[in-house]
């Protein structure tokens, strides 16, 4: 017969066992995260951020990117590094915020007057590029991927 004694212990032992895994698991997961390094290309000038986001299919296009990062704004290159990005499959949004409101000002038509860039350097025709095309694969501890961003209209 099983004492009540017994009874704890391998209760205790059971909830160890399964904080110790659940640790492991946890443990596993950040290292298997990634910093994925976006090098942003033909950035216009000196003004305000630049702005990237790494999207889901779902999030693609949207305010609501799960991983975000930004840098100060330069002409030329700027590297912007998003921390702990989970091994999956993303594309990248970015955008100059020449004016620091944390959102892509469009003209009367509806076309931005901020350039914005997409991983792959998705086209863009007649509209926002389509996920497949800015899609790319996220699997080591550090990633890199560079994107172009475009002015579209005149400044």
């Amino acid at each position: 017969m099983t004492t009540p004694r017994q009874l704890r212990n391998a209760r205790n032992a059971t909830v160890g066992g399964s904080l110790a895994a659940l640790a492991f698991l946890l443990a596993t997961a950040q290292a298997a995260a990634a910093d994925l390094a976006i090098t942003v290309a033909n950035v216009a000038n000196a003004q305000g951020k630049v702005l990237v986001a790494v999207c889901t299919a779902e999030t693609f296009l949207g305010p609501n990117c799960p991983y975000t990062a930004e840098e100060p704004a330069r002409p030329g290159s700027v590297t912007v590094v998003v921390r702990k990005v989970p091994p999956g499959t993303y594309a990248v949004q970015s955008f100059h915020d020449e004016n620091r409101n944390l959102e892509l000002d469009r003209n009367f038509l509806g076309l931005p007057k901020e350039g914005v860039g997409f991983s792959n350097d998705a086209p863009m025709r007649f509209g926002p590029p389509r996920y497949a095309d800015a899609a790319l694969v996220v699997t080591e501890p550090v990633a890199r991927t560079t994107l172009t961003l475009r002015y579209l209209v005149e400044r």
